[in-house]
């Protein structure tokens, strides 16, 4: 099984917060004493020299060193003295660089790129979407990606140089290696091997990932599910599909497989779309906005609005049900497209869902929207950031 996802969580500090200060490998101490003093810098706050050293519990002349060399690094700097605070000389503070670095997230569906540009304390500083045609092939489709990622990143003053990791969501199962293994929703996106295709316009790191799994990392990190540490995201659009963190940790599967539970028609989460507006599933229909149209209808009580909604449930509540069955969560979030126009489809699930399950779930609509993915890539990019940065060997 693949190494599973850090779902939004920091790394712990290897063997404890005191364990990090001892090594026999004098280059290892060093790395261990560097590593938790960054970290002590990354929880915020500019404390002075001594009151790190006392945080992180090394010497003073052991923390300024450590000091001297992540300042040379570009990683920490020091900020102005307060003034009158006292007689004497102010003592010298400092303060984590967030933005000595920059991590990119990518949402990349066949109607749309959505691109956020974020810090190392993963703060938004930059952001762009730009509308993409369903029957692109594959190659017009990267380089509109490229287009937008160009886009992005002049409007927020920021060069290319300074990421240091991008990572991409997709609709499909995404092999361990970055390419795309299977995908109905994307033409020609099946086979593909993206991470190596985006890595050709980047020095640093580029990760995929399927959509469900980094929304689930989203609603973890900053939505709905914050510091939950078992939940399951529904991400329902034109099929539905589903991502899972157990134990704050997002599971993938040993082939960026799990959760697709969709793949059995019986389960109902294929042709989600199809199934609410009664239309048939072509190259680029049924739409979003027939979609939403129907949901807008049930949301004004309206009889044959209603019926499907409440029939698109009954068939959902199955595949999800399912998903709970087999890991028991605390919480289930839905998002996607099919959520946008109110609460009707999130009601009906909350009635059908509970009662096929042993102990009832809840069951809570995203508050991320339409953002989840591309926040949810972002983390994903700040997670590998964080293994390089806290890395001892």
């Amino acid at each position: 099984m693949s190494e599973p996802f850090d779902a939004g969580r920091p790394p712990a500090p290897p063997g404890g917060a005191r364990g990090a200060l001892h090594g026999g490998d004098p280059s290892v101490l060093r790395r261990l004493n560097s590593a938790a003093t960054l970290r002590a810098l990354r929880a915020g706050g500019e404390p002075t020299l001594s009151e790190l050293a006392r945080q992180v519990g090394l010497s003073r002349p052991t923390t300024e060193g450590v000091i001297a060399e992540l300042t040379d690094r570009g990683l920490v700097t020091e900020v102005a003295p307060r003034t009158g605070t006292g007689l004497g000389r102010p003592a010298r503070r400092y303060r984590f660089r967030a933005d000595a670095g920059h991590a990119l997230g990518l949402d990349i569906d066949a109607h749309w790129v959505q691109i956020f540009l974020a810090d190392l304390n993963g703060e938004v500083v930059g952001s762009h979407r730009a509308g993409l045609d369903v029957d692109w092939e594959p190659a017009e489709r990267l380089a509109a990606v490229r287009a937008a990622i160009k886009t992005c990143l002049a409007g927020a003053g920021v060069e290319r140089s300074a990421l240091w990791a991008v990572a991409a969501g997709t609709p499909g199962v995404v092999a361990p290696d970055g390419s795309v293994a299977f995908c109905t929703v994307v033409p020609g996106w099946q086979g593909l091997h993206l991470s190596r295709e985006l890595g050709r316009s980047f020095s640093c790191p580029v990760y995929v990932e399927n959509d469900a799994n980094l929304a689930a990392m989203a609603e973890r990190w900053r939505g709905i599910a914050e510091d939950v540490d078992d939940v399951i995201c529904v991400l329902a659009g034109l099929h539905t599909g589903v991502g899972a963190v157990i134990d704050g940790r997002l599971h993938r599967g040993r082939w960026g497989a799990a959760g697709e539970i969709g793949m059995l028609p019986e389960l109902g989460l294929r042709d989600t779309m199809a199934t609410l507006t009664g239309a048939p599933i072509g190259r680029s229909g049924p739409g979003e906005a027939e979609a939403e149209a129907v949901l807008a209808a049930a949301q004004r009580d309206d009889p044959e609005a209603v019926a499907l909604v409440e029939r698109l449930a009954g068939r959902m509540s199955r595949g999800i049900a399912a998903m709970a069955l087999a890991i028991d969560p605390e919480m289930i979030v839905v998002g996607g497209a099919m959520t946008r126009a109110g609460d009707r489809l999130i009601d009906e699930l909350r009635r059908r869902v509970r009662p096929l399950c042993l102990s009832a779930p809840r069951i809570e609509a995203s508050r991320l929207g339409d953002e989840a993915v591309g926040l949810g890539a972002v983390r994903l990019a700040l997670d590998r950031i964080d293994d390089n940065l806290f890395r001892i060997d």
